[in-house]
């Protein structure tokens, strides 16, 4: 058990039973009464936000959440396999987990997976990937960069917006948070 006054971004809460990330705190001490905590929380589960507010020195319990790197595999049905890079053990992992981070995972990838007494919480990307364009109509004379944007398919299935001088078989670096174009890359 630890206190309010523990509190800190990023650690994780056992609240009625279910776990939530501090995405955002705040240490408040009003002129008048006792001082309190307010925080922003993340179901890691479900994605919920809510803001709660802990009196200064309330007993709040943490949960330990283990994050290793994993390496993806491959796709067995459903479910992600996943193979810690420390023990080579293989796990597999639900779609609903995984969520959207599926439309940027590619075979082989590296990524963080989050577990709580050995159940995956959720997998975490690196902030950016780079992905080839399958599909993408074909750019015009006269496109420049500085010009509008149009859709493009990525190898993974996800579909972005790109500068309309891109073409099929340009690798692109996508931001994994908000699927946003970030550059082309020359290989």
């Amino acid at each position: 058990m630890a206190t309010s006054n523990d509190i800190k971004n990023g650690t994780v809460l056992r609240i009625d039973g279910q776990l939530w990330s501090v995405l955002e705190f705040q240490h408040v001490k009003p002129g008048k009464g006792g001082a309190f905590v307010r925080t922003k929380l993340k179901n890691v589960l479900s994605g919920k936000v809510v803001d709660k507010t802990f009196n200064a020195g309330a007993k709040v319990e943490t949960a330990n959440v283990d994050r290793r790197d994993y390496q993806y595999l491959y796709m067995d049905g459903e479910d992600f396999v996943f193979m810690d890079t420390d023990t080579y053990d293989q796990i597999p992992v639900s779609t609903t987990v995984v969520g959207g981070a599926k439309d940027y995972m590619l075979e082989g990838m590296s990524v963080m997976v989050a577990m709580n007494e050995g159940v995956p919480l959720y997998v975490e990307l690196p902030p950016s990937v780079v992905l080839e364009i399958t599909y993408t109509e074909p750019g015009l004379q006269g496109d420049r960069s500085t010009g509008g944007t149009k859709p493009a398919t990525l190898e993974t299935g996800a579909e972005v917006q790109v500068p309309l001088f891109l073409d099929q078989g340009t690798k692109v670096k996508v931001d994994t948070r908000d699927g946003s174009y970030l550059g082309r890359v020359n290989d």
